[in-house]
């Protein structure tokens, strides 16, 4: 027989090579055995075992195939051949030949023989021999001699260590599933895991040492191995370690398929560690990379926006749900209305006003009665609402002590402290500059991770974050307001008035942020219904700007009030700023004025060698206009400033030839003054540089695009605001920009009237006269008598302490004004006349009867007026009699 031929196979529950309907199947018990065609695979194919046979005569007389194939002889050279001298080297045949004597006499025998594959070569192999006698059927002696490939015998010795060293050995679980996915062999490693002895696993199956789930999934797995031969790697399985039934453990199992020597399969082998702790370091790691991904979502989101409001439904909008289930803020309210330390503050039980609120769960409040009082009781908290904290609750707790606090959802009789589905809830106070503002709250629901100490550390740096970005639109907002106060009380009333003027006015801060500037304009009432406009220009922008806007607009308004002519008053406020602004040691020195004709002085150096600092010397432009309404004109002065626009009816618009002069601050110049008449119907337009100049146009593209659409603006005063500054590029942002238009219409002919007086007595009784018939023709009776009281006393005191001709001037328009010229320089004074006197009660009688009163000068001597408010039905004028009697 050879070891090449056919073998009984082995009953495995696969059956036979042959299917059921193959004609030499059998069935039943006593069955013949099975014969298979093909290799069957058995532990002869893995050591390599051939066979032949010795003759009587000690030659060989058979020789199987696995024997040529195995030592490289073919049979046709074996045949016949004394085995000692074909195969055996020739120092060992002499020891040969007396072996194969002593088989041939009946004996049995078994060692090592080399031998070699070519006649006469060098013994190039090694095998291991079984020689067993036998008879022929003659009776003669002969032998059956079976050969083992030692080098084959050696390597299963090898694999047999090494698989014994891997079961034994491995830090890893190691099991062998048999064709029935029953366990055949476990490892020491697997055992201690799963306690007990190896041997007790032997025939077992998953689900004798894993959770029914678990085990139906690793069953279904070894099924599907076994039967495609894919093999699966890292199948995640959890169980529990036997005497200990909290300790959840999760291992990581590859499964692949075992193969015989033919490439039956024969098995499944697992691999299992245990990756419970890298499985926690994972967690970990991914709970890091989290909340690494969220603080850096929170920073580029939070802070984006200087409104409160927005900041604080920013943060829920970063923890919601990323972090937490449902999250509220809530501020302190003193600090929102502005005070700094609002009382109770230090012991969290000052008010709070909610200010954001975000849910996955729900989209209204959830009530949390034990721990906030709103106003109207316990009960949810509405976005804007304004609550307190009790001051024994957790929450409280947290605002008075700066620390977070974790505020597990618990049972009690009077019912669930976090509401219904809340389970935990992180109380997290903001805390800005040492300074705690308000509340975060964080809450997680039922089927959600409670808080632990990394997501308390991770709340405290997100509430302070937001913290310090609310802080800091607070502060924004707070100063914002204060810079919104001071611009508007800078900037004349909205809807500002004027004898003979429709006015209309815009103002645009360049800086957005604060929005103030260094722009100005001002529309200042004057006596005889004239009227101031003004318009300048403080170098710089923000609130430095804005400040020194301010400090030149009150004196502007001031030096108006002393009716000084635009020339005069360009020249005073041009020594006021030369004395705004200094140094680090006081007041900015003054330097002298260059002389016509000579360069400015160049500025000093100071003590460190370097030009001193331009930016606190206050530069600015300005152009300053009277309008008289009664005889049209308009007189203009400029100091540096773009020059004024006049539009007339029909005509494209004019920028009117005003004298530059130097900017105010710099000095050294006097500044000219011009007169223009202003026909009614037409257009006056003041503006700073901002309207016409930026960085993408020059200069004089900007006017001219100003003047195209002055010349387009035949529509309303305030359409033709709008139409001027959406026809023109204002969003640069580069500057701020003013702009103050007027209308001109003047005052009626049959609103004014003027006489000329003779400097004698009889004048007096004149002027009485011509104010009561006047007055009667203008409806204004109930004005007469004070009027003619007030006419006398000033044309009395023209007569005593002036000279020359006598002037006399009603005007008609929101209030009645009378003037009295003369051609005296000096000012009259007010005094208290003393109770023995006879006189000096006149002015003071003016005083007390008049809404207003005042004196100027004029170019050939002075003006003396007063104001009389015009009868609204409803206030009763001052009763002259009273009045006299009240100066006794």
């Amino acid at each position: 027989m050879s070891s090449g031929g056919a073998g009984p196979a082995q009953s495995d529950g696969q059956g036979g090579a042959d299917g059921p309907g193959d004609p030499g199947h059998a069935h039943g018990p006593h069955a013949l055995p099975l014969w298979q065609s093909s290799r069957p695979g058995s532990i002869y194919d893995y050591i390599r075992v051939a066979s032949f046979s010795l003759g009587p005569d000690g030659r060989i007389c058979q020789w199987s195939e696995r024997a040529a194939e195995m030592l490289g002889i073919p049979a046709r050279h074996a045949i016949g051949k004394d085995p000692i001298e074909a195969f055996v080297p020739r120092e060992l045949r002499e020891t040969g030949r007396r072996k194969v004597s002593e088989i041939l006499d009946g004996r049995e025998w078994t060692g090592l023989v080399p031998y070699r594959r070519e006649p006469g070569g060098a013994a190039d192999g090694l095998a291991e021999i079984y020689v067993m006698p036998s008879e022929t059927e003659d009776g003669e002696r002969a032998a059956v001699c079976l050969v083992v490939d030692v080098r084959a015998l050696r390597g299963i010795e090898t694999d047999l260590a090494a698989s014994q060293a891997v079961f034994g050995q491995s830090p890893m679980g190691f099991t062998l599933f048999g064709t029935d996915l029953k366990l055949l062999r476990v490892n020491e490693r697997f055992a201690t895991t799963f306690g007990g002895p190896a041997a007790k696993y032997r025939g077992a199956t998953p689900h004798d040492f894993l959770p029914r789930p678990e085990a139906e999934r690793m069953t279904a797995a070894l099924r599907r191995v076994l039967d495609t031969g894919e093999p699966v790697t890292e199948m995640q399985v959890v169980g529990l370690v036997p005497g200990q039934e909290e300790d959840r453990r999760r291992w990581s199992v590859s499964l692949y398929r075992l193969h015989g020597a033919s490439g039956r399969p024969i098995g499944v082998a697992a691999l299992a560690s245990d990756v419970t702790g890298r499985r926690r370091a994972e967690r970990e790691a991914a709970n890091a990379r989290r909340n690494l991904a969220l603080l850096n979502e929170a920073g580029a989101r939070i802070g984006n926006s200087l409104d409160l409001e927005t900041t604080a439904r920013t943060l829920l909008d970063v923890a919601v749900p990323q972090f937490c289930d449902l999250a509220s803020v809530d501020l302190y309210q003193g600090l929102l209305s502005g005070d700094e330390a609002p009382p109770g503050m230090t012991d969290g039980s000052a008010e709070l006003r909610r200010v954001a609120f975000a849910s996955a769960v729900s989209d209204a409040p959830l009530a949390t009665p034990t721990c906030c009082v709103p106003d109207d009781g316990p009960g949810p908290v509405a976005v804007g609402a304004v609550h307190r904290y009790p001051f024994n609750s957790p929450c409280a707790g947290a605002l008075r002590t700066a620390q977070a606090q974790i505020i597990p959802g618990r049972e009690s009789d009077d019912g669930p402290e976090l509401g219904a589905v809340v389970h935990s809830t992180l109380a997290v106070p903001m805390v800005a500059r040492d300074t705690v503002v308000g509340l975060v709250q964080f809450s997680r629901t039922k089927g959600s991770e409670p808080f632990g100490e990394r997501d308390t550390a991770l709340a405290v740096e997100l509430a302070a974050r937001a913290a310090v970005c609310i802080d800091n639109a607070r502060l924004y907002r707070r100063e914002h307001e204060r810079a919104l106060i001071l611009q508007r009380s800078l900037l004349p009333p909205g809807d500002p008035e004027a004898a003979g003027l429709d006015i209309a006015c815009r103002y645009l801060p360049g800086t957005t942020a604060t929005e103030v500037g260094g722009d100005w304009f001002d529309v200042i009432e004057l006596p005889g219904h004239r009227t101031a406009l003004v318009v300048g220009d403080v170098m710089g922008r923000g609130l430095r700007a804005a400040v020194a806007m301010g400090e030149l607009r009150t004196a502007v308004r001031t030096l108006a009030l002393l009716d000084l002519e635009p020339a005069e008053v360009l020249s005073a406020l041009d020594e006021i700023a030369r004395g705004l602004g200094g140094t680090g040691e006081g007041r900015k020195p003054r330097t002298p004025r260059s002389r016509p004709g000579t360069t400015a002085p160049v500025p000093e150096q100071s003590h460190h060698g370097r030009t001193a600092d331009l930016s606190e010397v206050y530069l600015a432009t300005c152009v300053y206009a009277v309008y008289d309404p009664v005889t049209r004109r308009c007189t203009f002065a400029n100091a540096g400033h773009l020059p004024p626009v006049l539009v007339e009816d029909g005509e494209d618009a004019l920028l009117l030839d005003v004298p530059p002069g130097m900017p105010l601050g710099v000095g050294g110049e006097p500044f000219e003054e011009i007169e223009v008449d202003l026909p009614d119907g037409s257009l006056l337009a003041l503006y700073t540089d901002g309207l016409v100049e930026s960085r993408d146009h020059p200069l004089d593209e900007g006017l001219q695009a100003f003047r195209l659409a002055l010349s387009d603006a035949d529509r309303p005063l305030e359409d033709a605001c709008d139409h001027v500054l959406s026809a023109l590029d204002t969003s640069h942002g580069e500057d701020d920009i003013a702009l103050l238009m007027a209308r001109v219409h003047g005052l009626p002919k049959d609103a004014v009237g003027d006489w000329n007086l003779v400097s004698e007595p009889r004048s007096v009784s004149r002027a009485r006269e011509l104010a009561r018939e006047q007055l009667t023709d203008w409806g204004l009776e109930a004005l007469v008598d004070t009027t003619e009281l007030l006419v006398s006393e000033l044309v009395t005191n023209a007569l005593r302490h002036g000279h020359g001709e006598i002037r006399l001037r009603l005007l008609l328009d929101r209030t009645l004004v009378c003037e009295v010229w003369d051609a005296d320089l000096a000012q009259p004074r007010r005094r208290r006349a003393r109770d023995t006197d006879e006189g000096g009660r006149g002015l003071q009688l003016v005083g007390l009867l008049s809404a207003g009163w005042g004196s100027r000068r004029t170019p050939r001597g002075k003006t003396v007026w007063f104001e009389l408010a015009l009868p609204d039905g409803e206030s009763e004028p001052v009763d002259p009699t009273e009045a006299l009697l009240s100066m006794f």
